[in-house]
């Protein structure tokens, strides 16, 4: 039997490993994007996700505005690439299961108005409303691509919903 050279089985094994890692963060990936999984929820899978938000917005606000703001954005940096990595593993644009941009959405919407539960129920209210119907240039956001154009629409939502927060909690009370 003809001896394979140690390069080609060194590659192998190499291969191998590389195959390995990518199922690991490929796993891992989804359930960040999936929200742990509430994104698996029967129906109504981005209201699921948005509820995931909330113990997240809870503790953040428990460091103040910096910690709150600094999670703000390691959290969307994730969803925007957890999301584009399940997108590509599913083999389709935005699927149901990706919730991570709801949760960094949700975070936005309460972006410095004044915590109740007043508050976040109407924010959380507001947000679901403003992301279903993809108010300018919400619909627009959602041709970018991968992960991007999955997140971005929630955050213009998520802008609307803030802008009616605040002029509610600020303005009008």
């Amino acid at each position: 039997m003809p001896e394979i050279p140690s390069a080609a089985v060194e590659e192998s094994h190499a291969s191998a490993r590389r195959a390995r890692s990518r199922i690991a963060v490929g796993g891992v990936a989804h359930l960040i994007a999936s929200g742990f999984y509430a994104g698996h929820f029967p129906f109504a899978p981005g209201t699921a996700g948005s509820a995931v938000a909330i113990p997240i917005l809870l503790l953040l606000r428990m460091g103040g505005t910096a910690v709150y703001g600094a999670g703000l954005i390691v959290i969307t940096a994730l969803a925007v690439y957890t999301a584009g990595v399940t997108e590509r593993q599913v083999g389709r644009h935005d699927p149901s299961c990706v919730v991570a941009d709801e949760i960094a959405g949700m975070l936005l919407t309460m972006l410095f108005v004044p915590f109740t539960v007043t508050s976040l129920a109407v924010g959380f209210l507001l947000f679901r409303i403003a992301d279903i119907i993809k108010p300018f240039p919400g619909r627009r956001c959602e041709r970018l691509p991968g992960g991007w154009g999955i997140v971005t629409d929630d955050l213009v939502a998520a802008l609307y919903a803030n802008a009616v927060l605040q002029l509610i909690f600020r303005v009008l009370t």
